[in-house]
């Protein structure tokens, strides 16, 4: 399994466009054929930096998602909207494997 890791620096006025702009990948992106694990965004501490994190089974797994998000409706609007909207000043991508499983059962309090 890989895991795609974004990491957003965004304008600190703009929060409430990049919520809107996460909640659409929550829907966009588990359609095109990821697991999505979820995108976060700052709450205490930072103003500007935020993440979206996603699974897929290999690299081309995710160059077929990539194309199926390229297509999607909702994820053409979504560039759209980032894009006039400019709420993202910069965004790194990195790809990581999983090095602690399998896990342990969690044990609940």
């Amino acid at each position: 399994m890989l895991t795609c890791f974004i990491r957003y620096e965004i304008d600190p006025y703009k929060k409430d466009a990049f919520a809107e702009y996460a909640r659409n990948w929550g829907q966009a992106i588990p359609r095109c054929g990821a697991d999505l694990i979820g995108y976060f965004a700052p709450h205490e501490g930072t103003t500007t930096t935020a993440y979206g994190v996603y699974s897929l089974p290999d690299l081309a797994a995710y160059e077929a998602y990539r194309q199926r998000l390229q297509n999607d409706p909702l994820g053409q609007e979504n560039y759209r909207f980032a894009q006039k909207e400019q709420f993202i000043r910069r965004e790194d991508r990195q790809f990581y494997l999983l090095a602690s499983g399998p896990h342990g059962t969690r044990i609940k309090p």
